[in-house]
């Protein structure tokens, strides 16, 4: 602390300006704490004149409930006298001449006189702050309750809808394989048009659902031991045909260090559906892989499933738009394909709830590579 050269009566006399003018209310006390000088800030922010306060005990301007607690913080601060902010976590407040009470933030720090060590107490009213921060926990809950009813909404409405759209794609199977009796080419066309339609809604719908449950912390997991060579293969069973049709190569290949990781089976599987169906969608030649590998990142096993195609590729700039909710790219060569951007984004959410992430590269013209990157076991393994 550097040398007093004032006293504390030369200070409240002019010989220190900056005290009379600064922002915040400033009170200084001796170690009893009694207020031996004010600013002008303290008389406009409590109502009273200098001389009404000089000589009374700084508690003048504390709430009664806080006596006690603030006699022992002015204690503890003699015994270490530094600049600090006092009551730290604690919601402090000052006390008005007219009785009313207001929020504050009080910063002490030592000052130095010929005639001895004061305290001074910088008193800052956050009124404002202390509104706003009152009124966005209002906001947060209020967006919190909209945000529950609308998953309820959502989780009640896919479900009256999933039913009678089970019951058209039901029936509309029965029809095409004319068990009702023959069609004609022309009545057939039209099923496949309804039941792919149907299908689509109904795989929607089912996004949908599954993306309201992750944010709402309501998808249930199941963690074991997960044979991925069985998870890739009936992947790879439900899409082949569906390759084979366009004419695409579909192979898979699961490394021998990599047959294993602990996680959720079925969201494992849900994950590759939608990557190795879209990889499928979006090309028109080559072909379509599936490689699954061990790894590692940040020293810890990891096991890598690289879905690959040959397909339309992305530009650079649209890569980071990808994972966005109902985000399409909206190119020459993907605005014949059916969708509604939030296959990718339920799958990397789903990649998070799983303790992993899912990344892509591309290259445009080229065909793209989305990797599943996922902990061999779960921290509590």
């Amino acid at each position: 602390m550097a040398e007093a050269s004032l006293s504390l009566r030369d200070i409240a006399t002019g010989g220190f300006p900056l005290l009379e003018y600064a922002p915040d209310a400033t009170v200084i006390v001796d170690h009893q704490g009694v207020i031996r000088l004010v600013n002008a800030q303290t008389e406009r922010l409590f109502g009273y004149y200098r001389e009404e306060l000089i000589g009374k005990p700084i508690e003048t301007l504390i709430p009664r409930r806080y006596h006690d607690h603030h006699t022992r913080e002015r204690t503890a601060y003699v015994a270490d006298p530094r600049v600090r902010p006092m009551g730290v976590g604690l919601s402090l407040f000052g006390l008005r001449k007219d009785g009313g009470e207001f929020p504050v933030e009080i910063s002490l720090s030592p000052v130095a006189a010929v005639d001895g060590t004061f305290i001074a107490a910088a008193i800052r009213d956050v009124t404002e702050r202390v509104e706003f921060e009152h009124r966005l926990e209002e906001l947060n809950a209020e967006l919190q309750d909209a945000s529950e009813a609308k998953d309820r909404f959502l989780a009640s409405m896919s479900h009256e809808l999933r039913t009678p759209l089970n019951a058209i794609v039901g029936f509309t199977g029965t029809l095409l394989m004319k068990l009702a009796g023959p069609l004609t080419a022309e009545q057939e066309r039209q099923l496949k048009v309804v039941q792919w339609s149907a299908r689509h809604l109904l795989s929607l719908i089912n996004d949908i659902l599954d993306l309201a449950k992750v944010r709402s912390g309501k998808r249930e997991l199941t963690f074991e031991r997960v044979p991925v060579q069985q998870v890739v293969e009936d992947v790879a069973a439900s899409l082949a045909s569906v390759a084979k049709e366009k004419g695409l190569e579909f192979e898979h290949a699961v490394e021998a260090d990599a047959q294993f990781v602990t996680t959720d089976r079925r969201t494992l599987r849900q994950i590759l559906l939608n990557l190795t169906d879209n990889a499928i969608k979006y090309s028109e030649t080559g072909s379509v892989r599936i490689a699954v590998y061990r790894s590692a990142r940040n020293g810890a096993g990891t096991i890598d499933v690289r879905v690959s195609d040959t397909g339309v590729g992305i530009k650079p700039e649209d890569l980071n738009k990808l994972f966005t909710a109902f985000e399409r790219l909206d190119t020459l060569n993907t605005r014949s394909v059916a969708g509604t951007g939030l296959g990718l984004h339920l799958s990397r959410s789903l990649a998070e709830l799983l303790g992993g992430d899912l990344g892509a590269e591309s290259t445009l013209g080229a065909g793209s590579t989305f990797t599943l990157t996922l902990p061999v076991s779960q921290p509590d393994q």
